[in-house]
């Protein structure tokens, strides 16, 4: 640009004049105002570009190139001067410089959209859709959460290309695996199952989220195995006494089941909207923020005894919770996550109509009457009750096994700490 181009206040108001033109859509006026930019100031940067595009509007590829190439010269650091060279060159037929040209707006501007969206498509249309695919899956990355109109169909291709690449990619390290899969016979494979999909991208890393107290180091196990626990195997054997005192509870108490989710009215409910105060999901506490309610256990006394037997985390003021929970029919519990990573959940299925299922993480399982399920309720979760019946578990919390008594004392010490500090 010449020497005070920017100051000179006819070039200014031709400036304004042809940003004016371009806004009402009258571009022939505007490349005409632009002209005269650029006869007082042949390196004006914007003149250089916008003429570029309208020769390009024009049909003329080759000479929209030529201006556009001393645009970039003129303004080096902008990569919208890139983004449209690369058209230009499209335009003409060369690929090789197309990419290279997108490749130079996304040096400028490694996160620029329209530019990283251009080399994709750029790929899938000279035949590379697995070099398509990993650009897409970068598009879809850094795309904005409300794309503007003229991206929405782009988008919806770039999912669709990168779905079908992630399953075309999973068939092919199938066949590449099976024959060492073979080898190990029965060898439990299901987390390295998850490794691959998350590796191919069909499935997603699922870590803890505790909304409260995350204690570090602590593996993030979605689904624990029964076996490890001993002590549980006393209270699967006692499911039928068990679901017998619910079905009274139902049939006499039914008013005693409250709406498990109670937030007040200034509380945000995000996903909780629609079971907020609601009767679907209803729960009937045994104990409830570590107290005992003795009325409850009374009314259930072969459950209360046999809750007795498990290692329920103690926090006072905190935990356990022991409850019956009730989900309506057709009633979806929606994606969240627990207060704290230092507790695993455990439900013991009473009435599970089929259609039911509960995920925790990748992993999706069905509720089986007497098998207890036990979880990380840290690591997102959701269930689904899809049946016409109503749906019951009982739910009670106990300590994380992989925390020393040590931790256990000091955890709640820590919790009861932050309490009395709050309160004072």
């Amino acid at each position: 640009m010449a020497i005070g181009a920017a100051q000179n206040p006819q070039i200014a108001e031709l400036v304004r004049l042809a940003s004016q033109a371009m806004q009402a859509g009258r571009l022939d006026d505007a490349a005409r105002l632009w002209s005269q930019v650029r006869a007082l100031a042949p390196d004006h940067p914007q003149a250089l570009l916008h003429l570029g595009q309208h020769q390009l509007y024009r049909g003329d590829a080759a000479g929209a190139r030529a201006l556009l190439e001393q645009a970039a010269m003129a303004d080096p650091a902008n990569p919208i001067v890139p983004l449209n060279v690369a058209t230009a060159y499209r335009a003409l037929g060369d690929a090789h410089g197309e990419l290279a040209a997108l490749n130079r707006a996304l040096s400028i501007d490694p996160y620029f959209f329209p530019a990283l969206l251009a080399k994709a498509m750029h790929f899938e249309r000279v035949g590379k859709r697995k070099d398509a695919a990993k650009v897409y899956k970068d598009v879809l990355t850094i795309a904005p959460p409300q794309p503007e109109e003229w991206a929405r169909k782009p988008l919806q291709h770039a999912r669709e290309v990168v779905e079908e690449n992630v399953r075309t990619l999973g068939a092919f390290l199938d066949g590449r695996l099976a024959a060492t899969r073979s080898r190990y016979g029965r060898a439990e494979l299901a987390r390295f199952d998850e490794c691959k999909d998350i590796m191919t991208g069909a499935r997603q890393v699922q870590v803890q989220r505790p909304t409260m107290l995350n204690f570090p180091r602590l593996p993030a196990i979605p689904f624990y195995e029964r076996r490890d626990f001993p002590w549980l195997a006393s209270i699967e054997d006692a499911t039928t006494a068990i679901r017998d005192e619910l079905l009274v509870l139902l049939r006499e108490d039914a008013a005693e089941f409250g709406a498990y989710v109670n937030h007040p009215d200034d509380a945000p409910l995000n996903q909780w909207a629609e079971l907020n105060r609601s009767p679907k999901w209803s729960a009937y506490f045994l104990w409830s923020n570590g107290q005992r309610i003795d009325a409850h256990c009374a009314r259930c006394p072969r459950t209360a005894a046999t809750l007795g037997k498990a290692p329920m985390a103690t926090v006072p003021g905190a935990a356990p919770a022991a409850f019956f929970s009730t989900l309506a029919p057709k009633t979806l519990i929606p994606p969240h996550t627990g207060v704290t990573n230092t507790r695993l959940i455990v439900h013991i299925p009473l009435i599970v109509p089929e259609g039911c299922w509960f995920r925790v993480g990748n992993e999706t399982r069905e509720w089986r009457p007497g098998e207890a399920l036990i979880f990380d309720d840290t690591i997102e979760h959701e269930a689904w009750n899809g049946s016409d019946q109503l749906r019951a578990i009982l739910i009670f919390d106990i300590w994380n096994p992989y925390l020393s008594e040590a931790e256990r004392a000091l955890v709640c010490e820590l919790l009861t700490g932050v309490d009395a500090y709050y309160a004072s």
